[in-house]
């Protein structure tokens, strides 16, 4: 799969396909039917198939630290959807240029001279350009007179309701692990590469491999039982941190992962966390000694739970 960063990389053997946009945040199976949806007319068709997004995505940029955390980092999308055997994923930067973009420019500019789309899949309530002037209607009409055709979204449904990352992130909010899962078709996880840290985990006894977040907010806060898959592919249980650390005054969100029973050099390799059961939420505790006997407990929990 080939990833387009930008309008300005646009190629002339990119023109001619099958698209859709959208957030595609957790890449959950509602996009999935969506990205069926795309794939099957790319193949009636015989064209190449291309989903757009967006990053920051379009809720980061208006709220900024108030937007909704997010299900998944750039790069895990990015690997999601090229799971999906999409052929190409263009992503926009959104900005102030690309917010003021008038819905016919937007049309112009992206759809006929950009992609050359044929078919276009997107929501019967998507709304784009300035104000979100365009809609579905608007997109039927101009694809009538230039050649191309709309198609709505199908709409996936479990337990009677729609499928949506705002679901997916309220299951995860609340801990239910397995809804989520039966959500995203996907054991929820968050990956990223190993970082140098305070390395207080060492002073404590129990080494721990430090993912920065940077700006990703995540969904999850507090302790769990996670597996691990290792740069190699192997997979090792253990029990994970996810937040500020407020026993130790820290500041930036931190992924700190134990593993049970390893020794290795884990620094900058790319870790992927998957979070098995929830223990208990993040605290701040009166001193390292107290610290130190509860990650104990928790590390007696995390091995209860996945039966290590």
């Amino acid at each position: 799969m080939e990833l387009i960063r930008g309008l300005h990389n646009l190629r002339d053997k990119h023109r001619v396909c099958v698209a859709t946009i959208g957030n595609f945040d957790g890449v959950h199976l509602g996009h999935v039917k969506v990205l069926d949806q795309v794939k099957a007319k790319g193949r009636e068709l015989g064209l190449p198939t291309v989903a757009i997004i967006f990053e920051p995505q379009p809720r980061e940029f208006f709220a900024g630290a108030d937007a909704p955390p997010r299900l998944t980092r750039f790069d895990e999308k990015v690997r999601l959807l090229r799971d999906q055997g999409l052929d190409r994923v263009l992503c926009l930067a959104f900005n102030e240029h690309l917010r003021s973009m008038s819905a016919a420019a937007f049309i112009e500019t992206l759809l006929l001279e950009g992609l050359a789309v044929k078919h276009f899949v997107v929501g019967d309530d998507f709304r784009f350009g300035c104000d979100r002037a365009g809609d579905y209607a608007m997109l039927q009409q101009v694809g009538e007179a230039q050649g191309f055709s709309v198609e709505h979204m199908a709409t996936h449904l479990v337990d009677g309701e729609r499928v949506s990352s705002t679901r997916v992130r309220k299951a995860l909010q609340a801990n239910d692990l397995d809804l989520a899962e039966r959500l995203l078709g996907w054991r929820y996880r968050i990956s990223g590469r190993v970082m140098h840290g305070q390395k207080l985990g060492r002073t404590l006894g129990v080494p721990t491999a430090n993912v920065r977040m940077h700006r990703f907010a995540a969904p999850l806060r507090g302790v769990y039982a996670v597996r691990v898959r290792l740069g190699s592919g192997e997979i090792r249980p253990g029990v994970a941190n996810i937040g500020l650390r407020p026993t130790v005054r820290g500041t930036q969100p931190v992924l700190e992962t134990h593993l049970f029973d390893f020794q290795g050099d884990l620094y900058g390799q790319l870790l992927s966390v998957e979070f098995a059961a929830f223990i208990r939420a993040e605290r701040k505790f009166d001193g390292l000694d107290q610290l130190k006997q509860q990650i104990q407990h928790d590390i007696d929990a995390a091995r209860a739970l996945l039966a290590c």
